[in-house]
């Protein structure tokens, strides 16, 4: 293992502009899972925790910060089992239901449809609602769709003016179930592609709202699945008679750990094995989409169906004394450090990748917050994801490791450096992850093509690996400012080990483009 410093060297072309980052990929996930919607989002009016309208104010605040782009809702596994009548209407006349996937317990539907779009408008964020094709039917979805989107007198839209809702809202996306090669269905994949097509038929477009409907893709590698969604899906004959394909998206879901599964190794201690195991894993990511990128590509060469990565994020095991069943888990510097390597590599591939929604936002798995009574934590990752908001729809900047230092991880080298850049008008922003756990890293990076200065630089990282924050040190992990030199054209950072850094750059203005093009290109 690494001893000593090292350094790494890179370039970085301020002048050539890639693809797009779509600020979806710094999407959320809310199941109704544990402590994530009930005593986290939801607190309920009557609550001593301040709230507006039962959705606890604090944990709003915190996410309004990272300028989240959309929240996915009701599941998961739980959406396959949500049927979204029970969850409208006075809250007091809903029915209890049975929630069988999470802890087994029974839950009130005083957070359904109405409260979710509330807290989708407190936070500023799109709506990802995931309907239920396991044991919905393709009439509950279509009636779902209009009474969230329809503005005429239609009966859905009646109901939800009874309900207390005047005007549609906007819903941007729609998923097609979850995990149906799992907990969605247990079905084959060339059944679900018919359902997908099917179930997707009858969610409509009403009024000026647009679906992009998403497709319950792959379980991390498996190709095949993702091949017979494209193959079923392009070779459909009728299915662009109206112009546009029945779905426009494919997930996949990847889960990090150790290399021994999900929910089988303690967030914290860990061994440096375990460690390195772990960034292995989260690295791998990239083989994985690249996988599945190429597969698209074969049928779809435009970039007609986008790809979405709408769980994803670290799974230990359960701190000990909580519910087996409500996944929740401490959020440690080296879960920071997988957020910041799975973000590089969808910056890497902006072309095809236009969503992603960590798992997820509250109290259950690799949260954003946690919450202990009316105490807020925000967690290491947290921080990655407030640090990185800068890279949301900026344009990505090609970003090349010329000298990096790796380490022997299950029989290949891992590199321990990440990196990744974007522009937008006149700034940049570079993200590096370092993943030596104990050693200092000097990075030096060649910025061609554009002068620059540094205007921040900030690094995040603990007195070891396993530092988390918690109600006594709720600060233990958060950034810190970094130094950060620019010499003939050089940036010049030192990381310390198991460290994650932004650097914030003012560009100088390109020859011969004026202050309104600068305005024009950034917007």
């Amino acid at each position: 293992m690494t001893t000593t410093a090292t350094t790494a060297r890179a370039v970085i072309d301020l002048d050539v502009t890639g693809d797009r980052i779509n600020r979806h990929i710094y999407g959320h996930f809310a199941e109704h899972l544990g402590r994530c919607i009930y005593d986290g989002f939801w607190v309920g009016e009557d609550s001593d925790i301040p709230n507006v309208r039962g959705i606890r104010l604090d944990i709003v605040e915190a996410l309004k910060a990272l300028d989240i782009p959309n929240l996915r809702w009701p599941g998961g596994c739980f959406a396959d089992t949500y049927h979204w009548r029970d969850g409208i209407g006075p809250r007091e006349l809903r029915p209890r239901i049975a929630n069988t996937n999470w802890g087994d317990v029974v839950e009130s539907n005083h957070f359904g449809t109405h409260e979710f779009m509330d807290l989708c408008d407190l936070l500023g964020a799109d709506a990802y609602v995931n309907g239920n094709i396991g044991s919905g039917t393709v009439q509950e979805m279509a009636e779902w769709v209009e009474y969230l989107t329809r503005g005429d007198d239609s009966p859905m839209a009646r109901l939800r003016r009874e309900n207390g809702r005047d005007e549609p809202w906007k819903v941007p996306f729609w998923g097609l179930g979850n995990e149906a090669w799992g907990c969605g269905g247990h079905m084959s994949a060339a059944h679900y592609a018919e359902e997908a097509r099917r179930y997707a038929t009858f969610a409509h477009d009403h009024g000026e709202n647009r679906l992009t409907r998403i497709a319950a893709g792959a379980n991390e590698d498996d190709l095949d699945w993702t091949r017979v969604l494209m193959k079923t899906l392009m070779e459909c004959h009728g299915c662009t008679l109206y112009g546009t394909l029945p779905y426009q998206a494919i997930s996949f879901h990847y889960y990090t750990h150790s290399g021994s599964g999900i929910n089988t190794e303690h967030a914290a201690p860990f061994s440096d094995e375990k460690y390195y195991d772990t960034m292995a894993y989260a690295a791998d990511v990239e083989r994985v989409v690249r996988g599945h990128v190429a597969v698209m590509d074969s049928y779809d060469p435009d970039n007609r169906v986008s790809l979405v990565c709408d769980e994803w994020g670290t799974w230990w095991n359960v701190e000990e004394g909580t519910n087996p069943g409500f996944l929740f888990q401490q959020n440690t510097v080296r879960d920071a450090l997988v957020a910041g390597i799975h973000f590089d590599v969808f910056h890497r591939y902006a072309r095809r990748i236009s969503m992603a929604n960590i798992a997820q936002t509250v109290n259950v798995l690799q949260a954003m917050v946690l919450t202990d009574g009316d105490a807020l934590v925000l967690t290491p990752t947290y921080h990655v994801f407030e640090m990185n908001k800068g890279h949301q729809d900026a344009l990505h900047l090609p970003a090349h490791l010329r000298e990096v230092p790796t380490n022997r991880v299950r029989g290949g080298d891992l590199p321990l450096i990440s990196l990744s850049a974007s522009t937008r008008g006149d700034t940049a922003l570079i993200s590096l992850s370092h993943l030596a756990i104990d050693a200092d890293c000097t990075v030096s990076i060649d910025l061609r093509g554009r002068g620059a200065s540094v205007a921040r630089a900030r690094v995040l990282t603990g007195d070891d690996a396993s530092a988390y924050n918690d109600a006594a040190a709720p600060d233990r992990v958060a950034p810190r400012a970094l130094d950060a030199v620019i010499h003939g054209g050089r940036l010049t950072v030192t990381l310390p080990p198991h460290s994650f850094a932004t650097v914030e750059l003012q560009l100088e203005p390109e020859p011969g483009v004026t202050a309104i093009e600068r305005t024009e290109v950034a917007s």
